[in-house]
């Protein structure tokens, strides 16, 4: 039986002002974000002529005033690349530094490989356990003149191993790294900077981290840059350009900036020592750890900074199977939500300033809520052409809210980028990456849509599993390792 026309009148009306609101906040969301991007950029080329001596690093790597750094790496079955890994890290340009590699109960061989590429012993170093943690089985430090210590620990997650390190750790600096990513080799002098210009104010810098995929790799270093040889690979390397510079660099300039990537993250022990360490609990404990950070310090009004460096970069292989990249965007918006949830009471709140005004309400409502909302607008979008309840002009709005404004976003953040760091050498690699901004929201961004607002089911299921995250490795090519044995090989 066919609807009444006053029912399907009402039935137009609610829907049109569902959809109009919806094609609103896609456009307010896509302006602020390119306003972001704007600050993002003028940020970047404030950055790059502020600190374009090249001389800057010698002078930096040999001063004594640079404060000595404890590098944690976490471990969990990396026994197909840890000693490439820890032979990297030790290889990095830093006036005094430590690797503390916490073996975090892995089955492989992670353990025994260590202990006989570096000569490994079971040592009497003493330290306090003032972060809870798995009990430690043994600590391992090398014969040989090198700054490397080896924890083995039972099995406690990533949360857990850094707070095993940090306790271990016996630097004013740590640093967060993944043994699977590759750090440049001044990365770390670089990450440093902030903390030796105002060492009073600085709780953490994070540094930008690139994805390493179709790269030459070699001894642990980028010998070339290069792009994913496919489509999922490159999407991925614009939706990281256009999150950083977008994202991180403008909210750090406002001192707002909420997340640090695991990857790639240093701090003031003394700060993280202060908040408790990283939460076990929860699978965005280094989003987490930021937020409270930023907590701790602003209920203390203390005259702080957490920042964001462009130039610090660390390299990691991203997912190229769907079925990985899947679990890591499930688990990155579980963690978000999380972590807006313990500090919700911080929405809104004059006392923190710009964070609690502006950036809590920005990505609880566009960021966190996002993925909803649009998912909405496109079921709402299909549902008014199969029923013939909207005016062609209404899609057309909502298509250019949805897609084509992200296109030029995209495309933008590409270009902006590229002339502010010029990281990709070659004509060829712009121009792929801006026929990817295109593509990427063809397709590729509606299905992260679609994931990241699976996430919100998983939580009220109460699901906390990061699940596994499989990776191909970053494998040194056979004319590569011929040209780091000659040491002909530039470093990336």
């Amino acid at each position: 039986m066919p609807a009444s026309p006053d029912l399907r009148l009402w039935l137009v009306h609610i829907l049109s002002f569902y959809e109009g609101g919806i094609i609103i906040y896609l456009f307010v969301l896509s302006t602020i974000y390119f306003v972001l991007l704007l600050i993002g950029f003028f940020e970047m080329m404030r950055h790059r002529f502020a600190y374009r001596d090249a001389d800057e690093n010698r002078v930096l790597e040999a001063s004594p005033l640079v404060p000595p750094v404890s590098i944690l790496a976490p471990a969990y079955n990396e026994a197909a690349s840890i000693c490439e890994s820890v032979r990297a890290m030790l290889a990095l340009s830093y006036p005094q530094y430590e690797v503390i590699v916490i073996n975090d109960g892995s089955k492989d061989d992670t353990l025994r490989l260590l202990i006989e590429e570096f000569h490994l012993y079971r040592s009497a170093r003493y330290y306090e356990n003032t972060l809870p943690g798995k009990p430690v089985r043994g600590v391992y430090e090398s014969m040989d003149p090198i700054p490397l210590v080896v924890v083995d620990k039972e099995n406690g997650g990533k949360a857990d191993a850094l707070n095993v390190g940090i306790n271990v750790a016996r630097y004013p600096l740590v640093c967060a790294a993944d043994c699977d990513s590759l750090l440049e080799t001044d990365a770390l002098l670089r990450v440093a900077r902030p903390f030796l210009e105002e060492p009073e104010r600085m709780l953490a810098v994070g540094g930008i981290v690139r994805v390493a995929n179709g790269c030459e790799v070699g001894g642990g270093r980028v010998l070339k840059v290069d792009l994913p040889r496919t489509w999922i690979g490159r999407c991925q390397v614009v939706e990281y350009l256009r999150s950083f510079l977008g994202g991180r660099v403008a909210f750090s300039a406002f001192n707002s900036l909420i997340i640090i990537s695991g990857a790639f993250g240093l701090f003031s022990k003394k700060a993280v020592l202060a908040v408790g360490g990283y939460r076990t609990d929860t699978v965005g404990e280094d989003m987490e750890l930021i937020v409270r950070l930023h907590r701790w310090a602003r209920l203390r009004k203390m005259d702080y900074r957490i920042v964001f460096q462009p130039d610090p970069v660390c390299w990691t292989e991203v997912p190229e199977s769907l079925k990985i990249l899947k679990r890591q965007r499930n688990r990155w918006q579980r963690g978000s939500v999380e972590t807006f949830w313990l500090h919700k009471d911080m929405l809104f709140r004059p006392k923190f300033g710009s964070l609690g005004m502006f950036t809590f309400p920005y990505f609880i409502l566009f960021e966190t809520f996002g993925p909803l909302v649009e998912l909405a607008g496109y079921g709402l979008t299909l549902l008014g052409l199969f029923l013939k309840l909207f005016d062609l002009n209404v899609v057309y709005l909502f298509f250019l809210a949805a897609v084509l404004y992200g296109m030029i976003l995209s495309t933008a953040s590409v270009i902006l980028e590229e002339l502010s760091t010029k990281r990709y050498p070659e004509v060829r690699n712009l121009l792929v990456l801006i026929a990817t901004s295109v593509i990427e929201n063809l397709g590729f961004r509606q299905l992260l849509t679609v994931w990241r607002a699976m996430a919100f089911i998983d939580l009220a299921r109460g699901k906390k599993a990061w699940g596994a995250m499989e990776r191909q490795g970053l494998k040194t090519q056979p004319r590569e390792a011929e040209r780091v044995a000659t040491g002909d090989g530039p470093a990336g």
